[in-house]
């Protein structure tokens, strides 16, 4: 009989994620021919826009199917750059550039290029599920910094100076964020920028993924922009995913210091290599084509959101505040919990909740402890009107049933 292999240290230290839980436990349950409403999945319903498969095409045909640089094609580094110049006034040479499979990798490339063991990362909370996690795989130490409802699920200037401590490598910043779809106003940025001022020895990650996708008029700034004296310090992420419905295209990229591109590349190198060839070319074509059809994504997510908004704020116990962008609303629950489900299980924590709704209404959601905030959870309405119009039906009866 075969010994067990002896797991890294490194591997034991990370949980699986909760989102990706979900989302499969939702696909398996409708393969057994329940009907199931899946709103676990950061994914846009979208189809990918027909100029930028054309292009993915175009690259096949022409052959550009094989290696490519480890970080990056010059022609994307290139508009990439462009667009950074473009939207957000910040400019870049194609060698501060880093291209990876997905925004994930980009995280992981960054941090595991940077990170030591004792160093610490500072995380508001709620936070998406990797950021932590990938901390944890470098070897150093997550520090979560609540930010509740009260804060608008925002990290205050206050909340941020006392999480600084000399071991403090990194702040990572998301907005719009997922889970909660909270974005940073200009003031608030050059608010949180003036704190990190004071402590050189830190550095910005930034997460723009949902950059696109705000709305009610919002005007976004990202950090970088707001305080150019953070530029030397600052990794601004973005990525093609949300904003163009290419997520499994799997593009992610980065600006910032050579230095630490440098040190992104050298981990791509001895790990994943390049990106995909054709999904380069595709994005080049995101970046550099027209972007006629962003508004239309924006409307769509926008009446979604102050549906969801609305019918959640009529189910008994639920309280859900409005966020300014991505695709996803951040209820609090915290009214139905010591309350029994018609099961008979007592809703003691989010996650029972979650699992109840699950079993009894066959709605998918992610219960919030997985974002390092309990009492809430994550809906997803990246996905049609119909289905979100039954699962309010199926969340207010759950909600209305509970004693």
């Amino acid at each position: 009989m075969a010994a067990d292999i002896q797991l890294s240290e490194a591997i034991s230290r990370v949980k699986p994620s909760a989102t990706i839980a979900v989302t499969t436990k939702a696909n398996e349950m409708k393969r057994m021919g329940l009907d199931v409403i899946g709103l676990g999945a950061g994914e846009p319903d979208f189809d990918t826009p027909e100029n930028i498969k054309e292009a993915a095409i175009r690259a096949i045909r022409e052959g550009k199917t094989k290696y490519t640089p480890s970080d990056g094609i010059p022609e994307l580094k290139e508009a990439i750059c462009g667009k950074f110049a473009r939207e957000n006034g910040l400019v870049y040479k194609p060698s501060q550039v880093n291209v990876s499979p997905g925004g994930k990798a980009v995280l992981f490339n960054a941090l595991i290029a940077t990170l030591n063991v004792g160093d610490e990362v500072v995380i508001p909370a709620p936070y998406w599920v990797s950021y932590p996690e990938i901390v944890l795989l470098a070897g150093a130490k997550p520090v979560a910094v609540a930010c509740g409802a009260n804060s608008n699920y925002k990290l205050t200037p206050e909340a941020l100076e006392a999480a600084i401590t000399p071991k403090t490598k990194w702040l990572i910043l998301n907005s719009p964020s997922n889970p909660t779809g909270a974005a940073y106003s200009y003031a608030e940025l050059k608010r949180l920028a003036e704190v990190l001022l004071r402590h050189p020895q830190v550095w910005v990650l930034t997460d723009d993924m949902y950059e696109h996708l705000v709305y009610d008029g919002f005007e976004y700034s990202t950090i970088a922009q707001v305080e150019p004296a953070l530029y030397d310090r600052t990794l601004t992420m973005n990525g093609v995913s949300k904003a163009y419905a290419m997520t499994g295209w799997r593009i992610g990229y980065a600006a910032g210091p050579e230095k630490l591109i440098n040190a992104m590349r050298k981990v791509m190198d001895q790990s994943t290599s390049n990106p995909c060839s054709v999904s380069q070319w595709a994005s080049v074509e995101a970046l550099n084509g027209t972007q006629d059809f962003l508004p239309g994504f924006r409307a769509a997510y926008q009446a979604r959101r102050n549906f969801m908004v609305e019918g959640l704020n009529k189910a008994a116990g639920l309280i859900c505040p409005k966020p300014e962008g991505a695709f996803y609303v951040y209820p609090s629950c915290a009214g139905v919990i010591g309350k029994k489900a018609p099961s008979g299980t007592v809703i003691d924590t989010d996650k029972t909740f979650a699992a109840e709704l699950l079993e009894a209404e066959k709605v998918a959601i992610v219960f919030g402890e997985a974002f390092g905030l309990p009492g809430t959870f994550r809906i997803s309405y990246a996905t049609s009107d119909a289905a979100l119009k039954e699962a309010l039906v199926r969340i207010q009866r759950f909600c209305a049933a509970l004693s």
